[in-house]
């Protein structure tokens, strides 16, 4: 099937200009932006958070799916453009029942001042200066957000999606998918951006995992741990986690003899949960 034709128009006939401190680059591919509206399954949840949303280009398509979207935006150009020209363009989806638009930092916003304790989804062409914020974010209060999908620079989703033996899997990939499933979806290239990146970006989903909340041990101790580890990734555990003066019994056992990258995720949690059980 060929893929639906969209007029093209540029940020600048929008009246919104990209801002290098921001991050911005701005997506102008509808083919990419339903795709990427696509991620999500929209089930167990009936709000959802977008992260920049720039001229909409991708908010539309999530409105489209019978939900309703609370944008978190910086850029007061675009802010304005979202409050008045958008709800015009698109009269048809955009009313107040399905369509907010805030003007404050995400990283900074209490997101119970939205929600409460109501689930919602996060979802966005991610400003790659803050992408990895927005993952601890978003793991933080993993109560409240059952998926997560979005465009990083390619390299930082990649790093996300990492299996332990890769060189790119980190504190990123453990401590997202202690409590995410991972999945890296497709690879998009410059030219679909406004201004086009040096980079390609990665789009990928996070889908919460049943269990959760059944974690053995507290994330605060597991990022402990973790960071600990890959802050001396070219070290054995047994140098790394030495500051934790841990028991020598526990020391000498083979996990110790591992550098973080061999470790696997879920190892990481029982050695957590036998270190703070210590405690």
């Amino acid at each position: 099937m060929a893929k639906k034709q969209f007029k093209k128009y540029t940020t600048q006939d929008k009246g919104v200009t990209a801002k290098k401190h921001l991050g911005q680059h701005f997506l102008k591919d509808e083919n990419v932006a339903i795709q990427i509206a696509d991620s999500l399954s929209y089930k167990g949840y009936d709000q959802v958070l977008e992260i920049g949303p720039g001229t909409g280009v991708l908010t539309k398509h999530v409105i489209r799916k019978g939900i309703k979207v609370t944008a978190l935006e910086l850029d007061s150009e675009s802010v304005v453009y979202l409050k008045h020209s958008f709800p015009i363009e698109h009269a048809k989806i955009v009313t107040p029942q399905t369509f907010e638009v805030i003007e404050t930092d995400f990283l900074q916003k209490d997101l119970t001042e939205i929600y409460g304790d109501q689930p919602f989804a996060i979802i966005g062409n991610f400003p790659y200066n803050i992408s990895t914020q927005i993952v601890f974010k978003t793991v933080e209060n993993r109560d409240q957000i059952p998926e997560f999908g979005g465009m990083f620079q390619k390299e930082v989703a990649q790093r996300i999606c990492a299996q332990h033996g890769s060189k790119t899997y980190g504190i990123l990939s453990v401590l997202t998918q202690a409590y995410y499933d991972a999945e890296y979806l497709f690879t998009v290239g410059p030219e679909v951006f406004d201004p086009p990146p040096r980079v390609h970006s990665g789009v990928l989903s996070l889908k919460r995992k049943p269990n959760h909340d059944q974690l053995s041990c507290s994330y605060d101790k597991l990022r402990q741990v973790v960071k600990l580890a890959f802050n001396q990734r070219r070290k054995t555990l047994r140098n790394s986690l030495k500051s934790m003066d841990l028991p020598d019994a526990m020391r000498e056992r083979e996990i110790f003899d591992l550098r973080p990258e061999q470790i696997s995720v879920q190892e990481f949690v029982d050695l957590t949960t036998e270190i703070e059980a210590l405690s």
